[in-house]
């Protein structure tokens, strides 16, 4: 414990608090927050119609490199909404890793669609492009509509590979793979703002990419997704749908097709434009924390997270490695027993009720980093 409690000193000390609770994750609002909110307040625009949600949506797809940008409610029916537009249909398959966020699996069960769990690699904690192509080699068939899969015989329409704690995964290898495969690939970027692979940012590499913009992501609306295109008519379509499909007219209540009331309120949007005017200071700082992080770690002997190769990560959620299972919870417990929040990697989404009969190929990889990798403190300070 003596060792637990020079971790939880150093913490205190990084984040200057000698005393009380620090948090996992808690937003900065440092900038223009007020401001634009008390504008939007002001102008009386604080739903889903207002100049905050364009401007928000241009600088967004300006920061990404996307060619359009979509705001949503949350990262959740932003994922539902990917998943529509790329043609998953109730009855099909979509395959995404077992490690991951429950909103990436409850996403695909809303279409009415079934996930496909396979492992991750260990270095990026995102979908491994080797277990994907042994899956699709081994398990499924290519027919004149799409690629089947083999026991099930349900067509797999979509693939979600997703970007953990921040860190990219190997995007454009699982991307040219589910290409010969005829998949389309939805990318949850929920965690990546900031990220890149490749000198190319998160979200941008699949048919659709997915943000969060929850209160503990590294830029917040208080809650709020997005959207991102390379192709514009799908953007154009993704905002009809998420405006409850109304057809445009100066009176009439005219609507063409099954709409979905998902389109993030002005409000929102103004704090979600003051966050991104700061977020290049905001990685800058992290990037700082994961460095002291890392320093720290190498001489506790304790793996720290680090970057992949070839990606720059926003290192959202900063994570460390235990030896096994009785070490990470002895530690879980000292730390936020002390005052200092620390969580365990999700429970994997094939151990939950709901998906216990997904099918699954091998997760060594993902079994290992759940019973031994925890987040700690990633504020920016």
């Amino acid at each position: 414990m003596n060792h637990f409690s020079e971790i939880v000193q150093f913490i205190r000390n990084t984040f200057n608090q000698p005393e009380g609770f620090i948090p996992l994750h808690a937003p900065v609002f440092s900038g223009n927050e007020k401001k634009y909110m008390e504008e939007c307040i002001d102008s009386t625009f604080v739903s889903s119609v207002g100049k905050f949600v364009d401007q928000f949506e241009e600088k967004m797809a300006d920061f990404t490199g996307a060619a359009k940008a979509v705001v949503c409610v949350n990262g959740t029916n932003a994922l539902h909404m990917a998943l529509m537009l790329v043609g998953v249909e109730r009855g099909d398959e979509v395959i995404t890793q077992s490690l991951t966020f429950i909103a990436t699996a409850n996403a695909i069960s809303y279409c009415g669609a079934n996930p496909v769990l396979l492992d991750v690699d260990k270095d990026t904690m995102g979908l491994s492009p080797k277990a994907l192509e042994h899956f699709l080699e081994q398990e499924t068939v290519i027919k004149s509509d799409g690629c089947y899969n083999k026991k099930t015989n349900k067509k797999i329409s979509a693939c979600v590979p997703m970007h953990t704690f921040g860190h990219p995964c190997r995007i454009d290898e699982i991307v040219a793979i589910c290409q010969k495969y005829h998949i389309e690939v939805v990318e949850d970027a929920a965690e990546s703002v900031g990220s890149y692979y490749k000198n190319q940012h998160t979200g941008t590499f699949g048919k659709i990419g997915v943000l969060s913009f929850n209160g503990n992501k590294i830029m917040t609306t208080g809650g709020g997704g997005m959207l991102l295109f390379n192709d514009i008519d799908l953007a154009n379509r993704a905002k009809h749908l998420t405006t409850q499909a109304k057809v445009a007219h100066p009176w009439e209540f005219r609507h063409d097709d099954i709409g979905y009331n998902y389109r993030m309120p002005n409000i929102n949007a103004a704090l979600g434009l003051a966050q991104l005017e700061q977020i290049n200071k905001f990685l800058k700082v992290k990037r700082k924390l994961a460095e002291r992080y890392a320093d720290f770690f190498k001489e506790e002997e304790i793996d720290f997270v680090d970057e992949p190769q070839m990606a720059k990560s926003n290192y959202w959620l900063n994570a460390i490695i235990f030896q096994n299972l009785e070490e990470r919870n002895s530690f879980l417990e000292f730390t936020n027993n002390n005052g200092v929040m620390t969580r365990p990697a999700w429970e994997l989404m094939n151990r939950l009720p709901m998906f216990r009969n997904a099918q699954c190929q091998n997760l060594t990889n993902s079994e290992w980093l759940s019973e031994r990798l925890v987040n700690i403190p990633s504020s920016v300070i």
